[in-house]
């Protein structure tokens, strides 16, 4: 009993290491076994606006109206709008539960020696370039450019990759939804809806966007940007535009990204990416692919280069 307890506790610090700013150890009681990393006679949910401030799990379903899980969104109509009906709805869930869910539900996800979630992401594991497509249609064709980087998409098409994202997602047990924002400075910032059936995608959009307080999520409203991610469901190959089961399909119009056949979560970022550099010029700011870094006496450095080669890591650096 007490070899199993360790091992438990072992992978429950090892998490918690990954998503500290979420979660806290609390203490070990008796020969309780772990029946669960969010269980919250293990972990306790913080406000994100008080990390220092515990908050007891009566005190936590009150703020977030989740249920006994302190993750399920309870109002399963949010998504009707987009013809969306799931049983469950894990919206803007903890890091924790993502986690658990991952490992849980998800083949090939385990927790590295590190903390990190490691996740399989299919055959796809990275971005398929020759696959995304931009809709061409009226009112932004002329403010494209064309080419074989920006290749065209029928409006038909992308409609019948988007109905075929949401009857793949109307077939999932339960869904998550990351609503948070894109863009730092409120007067460009963008509300992004994320909806998909990993938990892995949810926890790395989670990672990457502006997470709301409590007041924005709860005024949060309809979305500027929704990534419908049905990246487990392929794509029809004999739909016009495709030339492959794989495709990552972007309307400017409907602000809509719809993904099919790659479960690299990557083309979430990218496709939001893209939006921004197709909005930003619109509005008199100069979108570039870069991070920036702020020094002690407040001179700036910004950062160039493709991706993984280091920008955010820079960036990121106190010194």
């Amino acid at each position: 009993l007490k070899l199993t307890m360790l091992r438990h506790l072992r992978t429950s610090f090892r998490t918690l290491r990954a998503c500290s700013a979420s979660t806290r150890a609390m203490a070990f009681r008796g020969e309780q076994k772990f029946s669960s990393v969010t269980d919250p006679s293990i972990f306790r949910q913080l406000k994100p606006s008080k990390p220092d401030a515990f908050l007891d799990h009566e005190e936590m379903l009150k703020v977030h109206k989740h249920d006994t899980t302190m993750n399920l969104h309870l109002d399963t109509s949010l998504l009707e709008p987009e013809g969306i009906h799931p049983d469950k709805i894990y919206r803007n869930s903890s890091v924790g539960l993502l986690y658990e869910h991952a490992c849980k539900f998800e083949k090939g996800s385990i927790i590295a020696s590190n903390g990190a979630l490691v996740a399989y992401s299919g055959d796809k594991r990275g971005r398929c370039p020759l696959d995304k497509r931009v809709v061409d249609e009226p009112t932004t064709s002329k403010d494209v450019w064309w080419g074989a980087i920006n290749i065209k998409l029928p409006e038909a098409s992308f409609m019948t990759n988007r109905e075929r994202a949401i009857d793949y997602l109307n077939t999932r047990d339960r869904l998550y939804v990351i609503d948070a924002f894109g863009g730092a400075d409120p007067k460009y910032r963008l509300k992004v809806r994320v909806i998909t059936s990993r938990a892995y995608h949810a926890l790395f959009m989670h990672n990457m966007l502006i997470r709301p307080t409590e007041e924005e999520l709860a005024n949060f409203g309809d979305p500027d940007f929704t990534i419908f991610n049905a990246g487990e469901f392929p794509a029809n190959r004999y739909t016009e535009g495709m030339t492959s089961s794989t495709s990552v399909s972007l309307s400017f119009a409907r602000r809509e990204l719809v993904i099919l056949g790659t479960q690299y979560a990557g083309e979430m970022k990218k496709g939001l990416f893209t939006l921004f550099n197709y909005l930003m010029p619109k509005q008199g700011v100069l979108s570039m692919h870069a991070s920036a870094n702020e020094g002690k006496d407040g001179d700036v450095s910004i950062f160039f280069g493709l991706s993984g080669t280091g920008k955010t890591t820079l960036s990121s650096d106190p010194e």
